[in-house]
Formats: structure tokens, C-alpha cells, sequence
């Protein structure tokens, strides 16, 4: 139930400590508990003097109290833990994105991560609360209390004993089965969680190819999968809890006949009966404490376990392999036997594939293929976003092994699909790249990319202030802010397009088409698209196909042959794309 990989948490040993001193504590106070109880009535019985009935009575209300103080004071630790811990694992969890960055989202999955980072957090918080507190009740108050039972009654020591077994037992039979149905549960919830993810930031795309509605009933399906699981699950945890509610008080049923037996028949004292009958419910509270949170907790340790995996995961930070250089026209790249699968994938299924690749000087280079074809793949690898399994690369003749590279990548500028843009000023959204730039040059870079007019009509001008995400802009105004940032770095000699237009209808790309062209002068351009007039501009052109080169060359000697290059063109013309 408790992950071992807990104890490596800072403060998990001495918060066990400390329950455990508590715990212990109240195991002693539970005792005194039930024997005040019990000395008050038996004397109440026996009709002895009121004294002696009243001072058992004070010290139970005494003890009563500290019970609940004791509880209280653990559960202010437990809370005080769980708040500090999750939030600690929160942080590690995002400066572990932040470090590995795409690599890792395209493995796991940004509604897996979003999913860990939110709702996973929460329920480690509650995980936390629950599993340390009930975890010690159930180790330390019933040997405590069992100890006294025999003291009192041998027999009826030896029937809880051999109780407890059973129950503990047929728990974890039912646990485990519950605990494979939570499994599978959460995998689906993760599953939904990157479709609902994936389908809301294609929702533009998919609105514009009237997919929308088809896709909709693939999340229904899915969604539809989780519910099912989750009430299979519930029947579990309900019949769990049914059955160990059933046994605990069917075992003190027994115990109650059993020591009434043994009064009617004069065989032992009223005290030692009644003060066992009194601790029994409590000699099987943590037991069914436990079992009552161990589904609430099922979710919060696979949660956990999700996190733990990902913190796992190598870090592959930026190298530096490659010297200091400036890319210009006499610069070059070759790339041989580079290759690349995604983890989760079958090992015969190779995501990226590439056996040879030269880009030298201010090339444009285009590539283009279906979707799925790995266009994104082979982008992200070679702007150093994603590491390959294998590969010769050299940059000028320094040979690396992949293009995560510190001096690499401050040397391009990637434009993506959904740009990304801050909750700060426009001013402070086009210096990205060059945060020390001034005024002018924000200005000049602004008006390259045909952002001055807009600007002119906002009250604040560039001091304006967007939301996070460009959150209160046009997707037009977003790809113009990106532009801008490209035309600021004007030391950046590298541009990766990832279909920076596919969001965008026909007019407001025609728009953006002049500055884009004005800033591929001077620039090795590596540009992803679907779009055909843009294959018109390009000095070179790779044809991408489940995850290899299908053909690489110039547009026209393409066009000479019947081959992949042709064949897309015809499929693309057909699809009006």
C-alpha cells in the first residue's frame, strides 16, 4: 500500500517517528478509555458507594479529551506533511518538464502531464493525509490493546486473534482485485485526459476539416470506457467494505456470546468481560478505518506512482558538444543514420528513420507529407527538442550526437503551430529572444512584421498587456508577435516553421505571406507545411513518409518524375489543401 520510494520524500522518517511516539500515546489512552468504562459500571453494577463510581467516570472524560487532542495534534502534522510534501513534488514535477521539455511531453503526453500536475497532485495531498495516519493506528493501538485482552481473558485474547487473520485475509484478496481495477482506471483516465487535451487544441483543425463531430464521439467513447471501469471498480471497494463491516461485527458477535456464556456460567469476573466487550469495536477500528480509505487512497498511490516514473526518467539537458560558430552561407549540415522512436512504441515501429541529409547556407527548405508522416518528428529532432536514439550529425565539421546543444539552439528561431505568448506586454512578447533590446529596435522589428497598425489602434500601444497563451488577439496578431521576435534576433541565422500557418484561414495567410518571405533573406529556413503555395518557395524539398526520406530535392527535379514528391502533390490538390 505504501510505495517504498516514499521514504526517499524530505521528512517522511521523522513524521513516521513522530506518528508512531503519538500513535502509541493514544493506543494507551484508548485503553484507559474502555477500563475507566468498564470499572465505572461494573461498580454502577454492584451498586457500590457513588465515589467510587464517579472518579473512574472523571478519568474517562479525561482521558476522552486527550484521545481527541491526541488525534487532532496528529492530524495538524499529517495536513502540515501532506500540503508541504505535494507541493515540493508539484515543483519537482514542473522543473522536470522544464528541463526535458518537448521530449518529454511527446512521451508522455501533455494531458498526462497536466493531469499529474493538477488532479494528481490533489490526490497525493489526500493520499498523504490519509495512508500515514491510518497506516500507524492499524500497526500500533490493536497489539496494544490485544496485549491487555489476554492479560484480562486468555480466551478471548486467542478468538480476536484468530479473527483478525481471516478478515486481514479476505481483504487483501478483494484489495488486490481492486487495486488492478484502480490501475487500469487511472491508465484510462490518463488515456481521456490526453485525447480531451489533444482534441481541444486541435479544435480549430478539426473544426475546419468538419471532423469536429466524428471526433466527438471518440471522446464520448472514451469517456464512456472510464465510467464503466470506475463503477466496476466501486463494486469492488463496496463489497470489500460490506464484507469487512460483516466479519468485524459477526467476530464480536461472537466474542459478546461467548464471554456472555461465561458469566451465566460463573467462569470469570463481570470487569474482565465487560472491559474486553468495550475494546473489541476499538481492537478492529484501524482495520476497518484502513480498509474503508484504502480505495480513497488507490487513486492518490497510482498518482503518486505516475509522478515517480517521470521524475525517474533521465534528464537529457543541453549539451556542450558544439563550439561557439555563426551560421552563414558557407555553413553546413550533414545527418547519417540518425534514428528515433517515441517510448511506448512497438520496437520494430521507428518513429524517425533518416539514413542521409545535407542542409547547407541560407537554403528554404520545405517538408512536406501526410499527416503523421513525421514532418513534426524530424523538426523537433533537429531543432534540438527531441534527442534521437542514434545519430552522426556535424555542424561545420564539429561531429554531435544530437542537435540538443546549447550553442545550436541559440542560433534559430522556431515558429510553431500555436505560438506561444506570455501574460506581459506586447513590447515584452516580441523581446523573447532578446529581452535587452530597446525600444526602436522593438518598434522596427514590430513594423517588419506588419504589426504597427494593430498596435496603433491599442489604447497602451506596446505597453498593452495580453493573457497568457495570447489570450485577447487574433491567431493572426499571434503569428505577426512571432514574426516580430524572428526579426528582433536578427544574430539567429536558423528558422524552424512547424506549420506556423495550418490554424490560420487563406486571407490572413496571404497577409502574413510578404514579411514571412522578407524574413527567410539571410536564413537557413527549415519549414514544415500542408500548404502548396508555399512548396512554390522553397529552393529544396523533403518528402517525408512513415518517418522516412520517401524523396529529398529540389521542386523541379521532383516534378520530373512520377515519384512520392508528385504523388502527394496530386493527393493534396485532390483533398483543395
Amino acid at each position: 500500500m505504501i510505495d517504498k520510494r516514499l521514504f526517499r520524500l524530505p521528512g517522511t522518517k521523522k513524521l513516521l517517528l513522530m506518528l508512531a511516539g503519538l500513535t502509541l500515546l493514544q493506543a494507551f489512552v484508548i485503553l484507559f478509555q474502555g477500563k475507566y468504562l468498564a470499572e465505572a459500571l461494573v461498580n454502577s453494577w454492584e451498586q457500590k458507594p457513588l465515589q467510587s463510581i464517579i472518579k473512574p467516570m472523571i478519568l474517562f472524560a479525561i482521558v476522552f479529551m486527550l484521545r481527541h487532542i491526541f488525534t487532532l495534534i496528529n492530524t495538524k502534522i499529517v495536513e502540515g506533511y501532506a500540503s508541504k510534501t505535494s507541493e515540493q513534488i508539484r515543483s519537482q514535477l514542473l522543473e522536470k518538464v522544464y528541463t526535458s521539455g518537448p521530449e518529454m511531453i511527446s512521451d508522455v503526453g501533455s494531458g498526462n502531464l497536466v493531469t499529474s500536475s493538477l488532479d494528481g497532485i490533489d490526490l497525493i495531498e489526500n493520499y498523504f493525509k490519509l495512508i500515514f495516519t491510518k497506516l500507524m493506528d492499524m500497526c500500533l493501538i490493536p497489539p496494544v490493546l490485544l496485549i491487555y485482552i489476554y492479560m484480562q481473558n486468555i480466551a478471548s485474547g486467542i478468538t480476536l486473534t484468530i479473527i483478525v487473520p481471516l478478515v486481514i485475509l479476505f481483504m487483501i484478496i478483494l484489495g488486490l482485485a481492486a487495486q488492478a481495477k484502480a490501475d487500469s482506471q487511472y491508465k484510462q483516465y490518463t488515456i481521456l485526459s490526453n485525447h480531451f487535451l489533444d482534441a481541444l487544441r486541435g479544435l480549430p483543425t478539426l473544426k475546419m476539416l468538419g471532423l469536429s463531430k466524428r471526433y466527438a464521439k471518440n471522446i464520448y467513447t472514451v469517456s464512456d470506457e472510464y465510467r464503466r471501469r470506475t463503477m466496476n471498480t466501486l463494486r469492488i471497494a463496496i463489497l470489500s467494505t460490506f464484507a469487512l463491516d460483516w466479519l468485524t461485527t459477526l467476530g464480536i458477535a461472537i466474542l459478546a456470546v461467548f464471554l456472555g456464556l461465561g458469566l451465566i456460567n460463573n467462569s470469570f469476573p463481570l470487569f474482565p468481560a465487560l472491559v474486553t466487550l468495550i475494546l473489541a469495536p476499538e481492537y478492529f477500528l484501524p482495520l476497518r478505518n484502513f480498509s474503508n480509505d484504502y480505495h480513497a487512497t488507490l487513486n492518490g498511490k497510482n498518482a503518486l506512482g505516475s509522478i515517480f516514473e517521470i521524475l525517474d526518467r533521465p534528464t537529457t539537458t543541453k549539451e556542450n558538444q558544439l563550439r561557439d560558430f555563426n551560421w552563414d552561407n558557407n555553413s553546413q549540415i550533414t545527418i547519417d543514420n540518425l534514428k528515433f522512436s517515441y517510448q511506448g512504441t512497438a520496437q520494430n515501429e521507428v518513429s524517425l528513420d533518416i539514413d542521409s541529409l545535407k542542409l547547407s547556407g541560407y537554403q528554404k527548405i520545405g517538408v512536406i507529407g501526410k499527416s503523421g508522416s513525421g514532418k513534426t518528428t524530424l523538426i523537433r529532432t533537429i531543432g534540438g527538442f527531441i534527442k534521437p536514439d542514434s545519430a552522426e550529425i556535424a555542424i561545420d565539421n564539429q561531429k554531435l550526437d544530437s542537435f540538443k546543444q546549447k550553442n545550436w539552439q541559440n542560433k534559430l528561431t522556431f515558429l510553431p503551430q500555436s505560438p506561444y505568448l506570455f501574460s506581459a506586454s506586447i513590447a515584452e512578447n516580441i523581446a523573447f529572444y532578446r529581452p535587452d533590446a530597446t525600444k526602436d529596435q522593438i518598434e522596427s522589428a514590430a513594423k517588419s512584421a506588419g504589426l504597427l497598425e494593430f498596435i496603433a489602434t491599442l489604447k497602451d500601444g506596446f505597453n498593452t498587456k495580453i493573457g497568457e497563451g495570447g489570450r485577447g488577439i487574433s491567431g493572426g496578431q499571434q503569428q505577426r508577435i512571432m514574426l516580430a521576435r524572428a526579426f528582433l534576433a536578427d544574430d539567429r541565422h536558423v528558422l524552424i516553421f512547424d506549420e506556423p500557418t495550418a490554424h490560420l484561414d487563406i486571407e490572413t495567410e496571404y497577409a502574413l505571406k510578404q514579411p514571412m518571405e522578407e524574413l527567410f533573406k539571410n536564413h537557413l529556413v527549415i519549414f514544415a507545411t500542408h500548404r502548396l503555395h508555399w512548396i512554390k518557395e522553397m529552393d529544396y524539398v523533403i518528402v517525408m513518409d512513415n518517418g522516412q526520406i520517401a524523396e529529398q530535392g529540389t521542386p523541379e527535379e521532383l516534378s520530373r518524375h512520377n515519384g512520392a514528391f508528385e504523388q502527394l502533390i496530386t493527393n493534396m490538390r485532390g483533398e483543395q489543401m
